[in-house]
């Protein structure tokens, strides 16, 4: 048989006052009494209800500017009280200590003060103590206590007092607690991370929502993914995101935004399988389709302009999982919206991705910097005694981007700003030009005067050779090989440009 707490009197003190009116209420018909400070005691009094003053029970005043108002023993020693503790007992009665059964309890706005630009003394001042201070406290106690330390937990306090009065079993305690303390360890991360100045000293990440997936990368793993993605996306339409939907997803938003004009991509497995720029947009998924139209099935679709009706009738031709747009017409999510369980997502202008990269391995954790170098024209270094054509270097920087966005190794071949083929995740670069080459012709795509980019540099000339061969005209490389020459001097013998940039791209 479970064994109930009753709630007699509740501490609350919160800075944001939003949605407390209905619990106040229900705790005043419950018999609850309040304790509480400043700007709250006025709010739970302008509601009309009692409210005793944090200083008349501790008979100390707030000090230092507010700084300090509840760190009092007769405040803590109430919550932290160990109700099935005779020496507790004992002590709380000489020292005339009231016991705390509820701490409703929120923190000053540290992340939003940091992200509003304010100065450090602003931001310093949003560093909360006595906040995080009694939700330890009341945590730590929740045999006895409960303890709220969210707006985000007004909602299952809300259910648990329809649902029981003023009455908590040791369940609903823990589960608090457990809330309490996944809100004191990430405010406590970012003040750590503001503090580190991106030194990354230690590693500490916090993500207050968890949302679990119908299961992971396959369907025997459990999936999780935490964060907001509300903040980045509006889903129109469509079934549930899976975790391989979000990781195609994430490939497919960091690729289309290295373009600036009208853009089409189709992702498979987190690489491109085809992309092209025109001026129109049925024009650019056209030939953006036409790059690898088997690939497309099931394939995530992105661009970074509106998509019209004329488009999606086209789109919908294919089955396809995701499509991601900054807009649509309302004709063309009539059209697309015909397939149910199709997901369809709107961009947001804010809410931009981490440029921390991590992923757990052996007994740890491994981070980066996301890969944000963009190259111009002005970061080309001529290798050949040939230069490239405007219209060379145009496409040499289009295939630089894809290649950086595709997994290792790999090579891009571009024509016209349109992906005509790409070989990725092979072991030997000669295999990744090989694929493409074969994949670029068996779509019958004329690579004569088509450009080739690599992930890394070429240790032989067997890959210009090859490319040669099938057409290719300019290549794009890092550089840095201490073989560089012979690539270089086969180059110059078959006429071929060859630029470096001076920055790798591998992708794992």
């Amino acid at each position: 048989m479970e064994t109930y707490k009753t709630i007699r009197r509740a501490l609350i003190s919160v800075y944001d006052k939003d949605g407390l009116d209905d619990i106040i209420k229900k705790l005043y018909l419950e018999g609850v009494s309040f304790v509480s400070t400043g700007g709250t005691q006025q709010f739970i009094e302008s509601r009309g209800f009692p409210c005793e003053s944090v200083e008349s029970l501790t008979g100390y005043t707030s000090i230092l500017g507010g700084r300090v108002k509840t760190l009092h023993p007769k405040i803590f020693g109430g919550i932290l009280a160990r109700r099935d503790n005779e020496s507790d007992r004992k002590e709380v009665e000489l020292y005339r200590i009231p016991e705390i059964d509820l701490v409703i309890v929120d923190l000053y706005p540290f992340e939003e003060t940091v992200a509003s630009g304010a100065k450090e003394s602003d931001i310093v001042e949003k560093i909360d103590i006595g906040g995080i201070s009694l939700i330890r406290a009341a945590a730590k106690n929740y045999e006895d206590v409960l303890i709220v330390a969210s707006k985000n937990q007004y909602d299952p306090l809300r259910r648990l007092l329809e649902e029981k009065g003023a009455q908590t079993t040791i369940e609903d305690r823990r589960w608090f607690a457990g809330e309490a303390f996944a809100v004191s360890s990430a405010y406590d991360s970012a003040i750590f991370n503001y503090f580190d100045r991106n030194e990354w000293s230690v590693f500490r990440v916090a993500a207050d929502r968890a949302h679990v997936m119908r299961y992971g990368e396959n369907p025997h793993q459990k999936g999780v993914f935490y964060g907001d993605i509300d903040a980045l996306f509006d889903k129109l339409h469509g079934k549930e995101i899976s975790y391989n939907n979000l990781l195609d997803i994430d490939s497919a938003v960091t690729l289309i935004d290295e373009f600036d004009e009208l853009t089409f991509a189709i992702l498979k497995h987190n690489n491109a399988c085809g992309i092209a720029s025109r001026p129109t947009m049925i024009e650019a998924w056209k030939d953006a389709l036409a790059g690898d139209p088997v690939s497309a099935f099931g394939g995530i679709l992105v661009t970074n302009d509106t998509i019209d009706k004329d488009t999606a009738e086209e789109i919908n031709r294919i089955f396809f999982e995701v499509v991601i747009a900054p807009c649509y017409t309302d004709d063309a999510l009539a059209v697309l919206m015909q397939k149910k369980n199709r997901i369809i997502l709107k961009r947001k202008t804010s809410g931009d991705a981490s440029v921390k990269q991590f992923r757990s391995l052996l007994n740890g954790v491994l981070a980066q910097e996301r890969d944000l170098s963009i190259q111009t024209p002005a970061n080309l270094e001529p290798m050949t005694k040939k230069t490239p054509s405007d219209t060379e270097i145009a496409d040499l920087l289009y295939a630089n981007k894809l290649v950086k966005h595709s997994k290792s190794n790999a090579i891009t071949i571009v024509k016209n700003k349109q992906l005509c083929a790409s070989g990725v995740g092979q072991t030997s670069r000669v295999d990744a030009l090989k694929q493409a080459i074969e994949k670029a012709r068996s779509f019958n795509f004329d690579l004569n005067g088509a450009v080739m980019a690599s992930d890394a540099f070429f240790p032989f000339p067997d890959c210009v050779a090859i490319a040669r061969e099938a057409g290719i005209t300019a290549v794009i490389q890092p550089g840095g090989s201490i073989n560089d020459k012979a690539s270089v001097a086969y180059c110059d013998e078959q006429g071929m440009s060859m630029v470096k940039t001076g920055i790798r791209h591998f992708k794992h």
